[in-house]
């Protein structure tokens, strides 16, 4: 991926509304949290999610078999915090954390050694930028620019050059943020391993996402015949074939698709 370019598509118009569902159809949800669920905040352990969102979510995940699933750059145990230890199906950081609908597990992990040397990079790193927020994901961290958009540039040129000091380490970029993350996984892989797993396998994938790292999601979509539903301002670069202005679009959309499914 061009760092240079990933934060900067030139505007085109909106995408078609995704179509709903017929009520006998069998789609497999996948649902990015941050910025299509959730509006963004600030401080991404301040966001809650609503008795009526969830409530939501639990009607659209029985009605789809279990086949719904969150996949975010949250850890695993923040979002069953978010989400009041649902148990569904799961891909966390991006993709290095997932659970499938039967409990399993899968993770990709580094050696403590190159954890702690990530740690101390990024932190450095942060600290040389105003207004940089860092999270700390354990294995991954990432460091938000929400508060000072004009550092994100300068932010992510010191962090290409750093990445290539920190040995099973690559770049995520998003929206106002990068994330120093283990090599070899994105939401796109994650999607298509739970694809072949029950009850996700031979159903119609669908994919509701904002921000760059969905991309890989939408690409992988591409490949099975899926929907990728893009959220919020349309990019040049999207493979996604449809799109909703906001997270509240996203549940006008949910509901009527409830409506359908029912």
């Amino acid at each position: 991926m061009d760092m240079k370019n990933s934060n900067a598509d030139s505007p085109r118009r909106m995408l078609p509304a995704p179509p709903l569902p017929a009520n006998d159809s069998r789609w497999a949800l996948f649902l990015d949290v941050d910025g299509t669920l959730l509006d963004f905040n600030d401080d991404p352990r301040a966001v809650e999610v609503t008795a009526p969102l969830l409530a939501l979510l639990h009607s659209l995940h029985d009605a789809l078999g279990g086949a719904l699933a969150l996949v975010s750059g949250r850890e695993l145990d923040d979002l069953d915090r978010l989400f009041g230890n649902p148990h569904w199906a799961a891909a966390g950081l991006h993709g290095l954390q997932l659970r499938r609908a039967d409990g399993s597990f899968r993770r990709i992990t580094v050696t403590p050694e190159q954890q702690q040397h990530m740690h101390q990079a990024a932190t450095a790193l942060a600290a040389r930028f105003e207004g940089v927020q860092l999270e700390d994901k354990r294995i991954a961290v990432a460091l938000h620019c929400r508060r000072a958009p004009e550092q994100f540039e300068s932010l992510r040129d010191a962090a290409v050059q750093m990445v290539t000091q920190l040995s099973g380490y690559e770049l995520q970029p998003g929206n106002l943020v990068i994330e120093f993350k283990p090599a070899g996984m994105d939401k796109g892989r994650a999607v298509l391993e739970l694809l072949a797993s029950a009850p996700f396998n031979g159903r119609l994938p669908v994919y509701l996402g904002d921000d760059l790292t969905d991309e890989h999601a939408f690409a992988s979509l591409r490949q099975k015949h899926g929907m990728g539903v893009l959220i919020g301002s349309p990019r040049s670069s999207t493979q996604a074939s449809f799109s909703l202005r906001d997270p509240a679009a996203v549940k006008t959309w949910l509901v009527r698709a409830l409506d359908a499914l029912s």
